[in-house]
């Protein structure tokens, strides 16, 4: 039910649509009308709405999860960083309000948890990074910590809005999208629970508001307030600080207006030019804006860039170059990434820490969308998963305390804000960069990047299946090999008295020959009950029609006893060789046997097969099939060893 009353300011008439709207904003006069049980109550006036170029309006009506919805009032928030963000409220039917907050082009839809939530920490006691049970047994992780000034508000709005207050807040962020905001501007934190959401998923289209004129996104014309050249913001509704081209002047953008903060020092001209729209994976992009970031290690800078793109309906994302290797950034919300200590887990991966250390702005070129310094300092952390990399990087506005008032949020205090971001970077090769912004050439890589991928890790696979082939080959080939036994024969052996007494020569009877077939190896197998002695079997296969004669030995020795309590022994009765294949036909057996006559046995046994299968050859074409995955290996392990030799966090360090 509606109730309309005058305004203490200015006399004009405000409605209350909602019975349980709190507050609205005068139209006329901008005064914040609070509603009492006994009197209508003049909290102060507000500020003029900042054009944040948001799609959505007061008025609105939209679906949420088959609700209907309005949107009724919006109160715009400054940030400790610079800028402002949005908190939209709309009224769902039996009183129910929503809180749809609005940063950087995303969108989070959060309500009041009602009942009694799980306890959380107060304010000075919660840590970003740290994990805070909003429900009991759902855990989220703290992405933000800071004190935000109430600026502007509009419309009806359900709390009791007080112009220029400062609230402290946290937001959280967990898996699957889940978001929440603990408000600490009450003596018992607030603790409003919800997910990011599309305007899709609100029946909103983005095309509902029409851009105010002069802030597309295609560009608007400026000039620097320290030499007069011209500068054109690309992301105009979103920039808070610009490079001047001209004269390397840093300018703090506001609404359009802008302010000389310094001068940097020249930098060299970007391999990439600003303004250049390159073709990536997520489409087209833009180039706004270029940072130079090092950390120090042992006295040494190491440096690399960072190149911000920008495309409205993407938001921002990141183009780094780094020993003139690339990665393709864009930001992941922190609940979505699990894990203690070196390890995390993102999308089902597993990410190792590679390095930790303060990142600090060297230079500034372009445009960015918060109010970025020269000496500006991030806490950064760098997990890697080969070709991705997961980056954590917690900021606090305590490091750029002595930039004064020029380097920090003029609505807060620098100490006001704590934030960790979690990005997701996907290795580019330098002809990928070339190709998607058209450029001529780019200079080559140097080393290996911490998530360059290996490039020839296919071939452990194809190894893996041309083995498990060989191996099922090789199963096959003793399964249906004959391995026929073509004969065998017992020998008596006439007693020997002396070792060097000649060989006793044996041949086999003409009316059996040896018949051997063609294309088929041979086993000879000589069996002898030797007792601690020896036999040494020398024969010869003997083709009578060709002459073609193949010899072989086959020695047999058996030796045993007892050492200080313990049996031995050594050898054995039988013994065989391997002859390859010979002409099919029939053969004549000689064999010259000689011995030991100690321990000489009564008689031998030959045995002859053919089509014995051979492991051997399983394992030549094993090896075979080796030989380049070995060296494929060698070089992987010294590609390895280049990538990690910079990292405190290396597998192939002894520590």
């Amino acid at each position: 039910m509606s109730v309309q009353v005058n305004c203490p300011g200015c006399g004009a008439g405000v409605e209350f649509k909602f019975g349980s709207g709190t507050v609205k904003v005068c139209a006329y006069c901008r005064s914040v009308v609070a509603r009492g049980d006994r009197k209508i109550e003049d909290l102060g006036k507000v500020a003029a709405l900042i054009d944040t170029d948001s799609p959505l309006e007061v008025g609105m009506q939209g679906k949420y999860r088959g609700s209907r919805f309005h949107v009724t009032g919006r109160a715009q928030l400054g940030h400790a960083a610079g800028g402002v963000w949005d908190e939209w409220y709309v009224a769902f039917p039996n009183e129910q309000w929503g809180w749809l907050a609005e940063a950087q082009g995303r969108f989070y839809l959060t309500f009041a948890e009602q009942g009694t939530p799980a306890p959380v920490p107060g304010f000075p006691q919660l840590d970003v990074g740290e994990r805070v049970a909003v429900r009991r047994g759902f855990e989220m992780v703290v992405a933000e910590k800071g004190t935000a000034k109430r600026l502007s508000a509009e419309g009806e709005i359900p709390y009791l809005l007080q112009p220029g207050e400062q609230v402290n807040y946290a937001d959280l962020s967990g898996p699957g999208g889940s978001f929440a905001t603990l408000d600490y501007s009450e003596e018992k934190p607030q603790v409003y629970f919800g997910t990011e959401v599309a305007l899709d998923d609100l029946g909103i289209p983005k095309t509902a508001k029409k851009r105010t004129p002069g802030r597309e996104v295609a560009g608007k014309q400026l000039s620097c307030p320290n030499c007069g050249g011209a500068l054109e913001l690309r992301a105009p509704d979103k920039t808070e600080r610009v490079t001047c081209p001209s004269c390397a002047s840093l300018l703090d953008v506001n609404q359009g207006e802008l302010r000389f903060l310094m001068t940097l020092q020249p930098t060299n001209e970007p391999l990439i030019p600003l303004g250049s729209v390159g073709t990536l994976p997520e489409g087209p992009l833009t180039v706004v804006g270029l940072l130079e970031r090092c950390v120090t290690y042992d006295g040494v800078n190491y440096y690399w860039e960072e190149y911000l793109l920008y495309e409205p309906r993407l938001g921002f994302r990141w183009l780094v170059r780094s020993e003139n290797h690339w990665s393709y950034v864009k930001p992941v919300p922190p609940g979505d990434v699990d894990g203690r200590g070196k390890r995390r887990t993102y999308q089902g991966k597993s990410f190792k820490m590679f390095q930790k250390g303060d990142a600090a702005v060297s230079c500034v070129l372009g445009e960015f969308y918060w109010k970025v310094s020269v000496g500006e300092v991030v806490q950064a952390t760098d997990y890697i998963c080969p070709p991705e990399m997961l980056s954590r990087e917690v900021s606090t506005l305590q490091l750029q305390a002595s930039y004064g008032e020029d380097g920090i949020a003029s609505v807060l205090p620098a100490e006001a804000s704590e934030e960790i971001n979690w990005s997701h970077g996907t290795y580019l090769t330098p002809l990928q960069v070339q190709q998607a912004f058209g450029l001529k050439r780019m200079p080559s890589p140097r080393g290996v990047a911490p998530n360059q991928p290996f490039l020839y890790k296919k071939i452990y696979f194809t190894w893996a299946w041309l083995s498990l082939i060989a191996g099922v080959l090789g199963i096959l080939f003793i399964v249906l090999s004959s391995n026929r036994l073509v004969y065998q024969k017992t020998f008596a052996l006439e007693r020997r008295t002396s070792v060097d007494q000649p060989p006793q020569v044996i041949f086999s009877d003409e009316a059996q020959p040896v018949e051997l077939s063609g294309w088929k190896n041979i086993q000879v197998t000589v069996e002898a009950q030797v007792d601690n002695s020896w036999v040494a079997v020398e024969g010869d296969f003997i083709d009578e029609n060709s002459g073609l004669v193949q010899t072989f030995l086959v020695p047999v020795e058996y030796y045993y006893g007892v050492d200080d309590g313990e049996s031995w022994s050594e050898g054995g009765r039988s013994n065989y060789t391997m002859l390859s294949a010979l002409p099919s036909g029939k053969y004549t057996l000689m064999l010259a046997v000689s011995g030991d006559p100690k321990g000489q046995p009564a008689s031998i046994t030959v045995k002859i097969h053919q089509g014995v299968p051979r492991m051997l050859y399983v394992f030549l074409l094993f090896f075979g099939l080796s030989i380049v995955p070995l060296c494929v290996l060698l070089y992987h392990w010294s590609f390895e060893h280049s990538r990690w030799k910079e990292s405190d966090y290396s597998p192939f360090s002894s520590s």
